[in-house]
Parts: C-alpha cells; sequence; structure tokens
C-alpha cells in the first residue's frame, strides 16, 4: 500500500490532467471495482467538470461540480493511466500497463473525458476501488473521522503531535506512529526515517519522550515526508508517479533497508528488528533507548 508521499505525488500529477476536464462515459470490467449505482452516476459523475483533486491519508479523490466526488483507493497494485492522442502518464503499480496497449487484462474501468482522453483504473489483485461521495459528506465517513490530522497541513504542530501521543504513554513510539488515528498517512518507510532523523529509538515509549523529542521528532516528520514528495515517493515496490516516473527517495534512505551498513551519521552498523509488526531499521548508536532528560 502506498504511503503519504506517493499518494501525494500521484494527486499532483492527476490534478494537472484532469482539472476542468468531465466525465462523457464509464465502461466497467470488473463492477466490485466501480461501487456506484447507475443512477448516481447519471445524476452526480456524467458531464459534471473536475474541480480538484486532492488527497486524504492514502485515498485519492476527484471533486466534481455536482457537489459530489469521486474517491479511489489503489489498495495494492491499483493504476491510474491517463491517455491522451500521444501523451501518456501513468500512476500506481508500476507493471507494464503503464506503457503497452490499453485496455489490458488489469482494466477494471474507463473514464472516457469530454477531450475524448481516457482514464485507466487498473488492478491486478482486484483490490482497489472506486466510490463517489457526497463532498460535503466525506468527512463524515469513518476513514475520515477516525484518521489523524495530516502531518503536511498547516494547523499540524509540535503541540498537536504531543497530545495525540500523550493518548498512548505506554506504547512504543513506533507502533504509536504507524497508527493511523493518531496520524494520517505515515507508513513503515517514514516512521524508520523519521525517527532516525529525530535520534529516538523505536523501542522508546512514549512518556519518556521530553517536550524537546517532540519538537525534533515534528521537524523531522515534517523533513523527511517533504523530501520525499519532491523526489516523487519512494515507490517502496509498487508505486510511481503521475508521469510513469519511479520515486527516488529510497536512493536517499538514511535507515530503511540499509541494515548492516554504517550509520550516515555515525558510522556504526544499522540493525533491523521487529518491531509493531514490522520489519524496523534503526542505529542502535545513535538512537539509544535512554532519551536524554
Amino acid at each position: 500500500m502506498p504511503e503519504l508521499p506517493e499518494v501525494e505525488t500521484i494527486k499532483r500529477g492527476l490534478k494537472d490532467l484532469v482539472t476542468g476536464l468531465s466525465v462523457k462515459e464509464v465502461v466497467i470490467k470488473n463492477h466490485k471495482s466501480f461501487l456506484i449505482d447507475e443512477n448516481t452516476k447519471e445524476l452526480f459523475l456524467f458531464n459534471h467538470k473536475v474541480l480538484d483533486v486532492k488527497r486524504r491519508a492514502k485515498l485519492l479523490m476527484i471533486n466534481l461540480d455536482s457537489d459530489y466526488s469521486l474517491v479511489f483507493h489503489l489498495k495494492m497494485t491499483g493504476q491510474l493511466v491517463y491517455v491522451n492522442h500521444n501523451y501518456r502518464f501513468g500512476a500506481g503499480h508500476p507493471t507494464d500497463s503503464l506503457i503497452h496497449q490499453l485496455p489490458d487484462k488489469s482494466t477494471r474501468v474507463i473514464f472516457i473525458f469530454n477531450n475524448k482522453a481516457k482514464l485507466f483504473f487498473n488492478d491486478q489483485r482486484k483490490f482497489g476501488w472506486i466510490k463517489i461521495i457526497p463532498t460535503a459528506l466525506l468527512t463524515d465517513k469513518d476513514f475520515f473521522k477516525y484518521h489523524g490530522p495530516e502531518p503536511l497541513d498547516l494547523l499540524f504542530s509540535s503541540d498537536v503531535l504531543y497530545q495525540r501521543l500523550l493518548k498512548h504513554p505506554n506504547s512504543k513510539i513506533k507502533a504509536v506512529l504507524l497508527n493511523q488515528t493518531v496520524l494520517s498517512g505515515l507508513g513503515n518507510i517514514y516512521v524508520d526515517e523519521s525517527l532516525w532523523m529525530s535520534k529516538i529509538n523505536p523501542l522508546t515509549t512514549v512518556n519518556r519522550l521530553t517536550e524537546k523529542n517532540i519538537v525534533v521528532l515534528h521537524r523531522s516528520i515534517q523533513s523527511v515526508l517533504n523530501k520525499s514528495i519532491s523526489l516523487g515517493g519512494s515507490t517502496d515496490r509498487n508505486y510511481v508517479d503521475a508521469k510513469g516516473n519511479k520515486g527516488s527517495y529510497l536512493k536517499f534512505a538514511n535507515v530503511f533497508r540499509k541494515e548492516n551498513q554504517p550509520c550516515p551519521r555515525c558510522s556504526n552498523l544499522i540493525v533491523k528488528q521487529k518491531i509493531a509488526g514490522r520489519g524496523t531499521h534503526f542505529c542502535p548508536n545513535c538512537q539509544k533507548i535512554e532519551i536524554e532528560k
């Protein structure tokens, strides 16, 4: 599943491509992928202009002037491929579907716009889905309501982070940061990188963190995410950006998948350990479990 930077990268690319267009037709090849009834499709999707493309946590939303929004979840192997004459832009799982003739055997839904461009929703494993929801009601949906704040939101401060973490005082910081009800969009790669940058051991319990630790952690989370977005995301295994370019962040990662390699900060060997059910990379020298008071 993509993390926040990958979905953000896809969102920015699609925003440039589809804003101002309207959907004229939808070809449904797999009804389990397209969870929209015929009446809703006719009334609120067809012939309505795209106003914006947004992201909440790991979901993509295409806002329409019908006051409804198309909501996409790419899950593990979803793709969005935009094709218009000689232009082709792909986003998602990097299979040959990004460059080969479409539709193919992985194509589940095809959107046809008023400029005759097509947006293909491909999904090998059929776990992804598309819904249409009244835009005003999006925040009432459980997915939106129970997710934590966006770490790149202007209102997300170190104080907000502190209050979110305090709800889990006896839990390990690695597990808490992976909890989507605490903070939206963070996954394994970016938690490991943020903790390394903060010099916090992933086994440290929240109640052992100081105010200074939280301030540094907040700054580190935003720095790591912004750097990854600027590099097109991580493309951990499955994702490319809206122009079909693989993200390059992992080339510059400090600890993730760097076990038994020297730490960039102190040259001690990075270790990998299973924490909160996930493979966790950290430097036992830089990230000591005893946090200085």
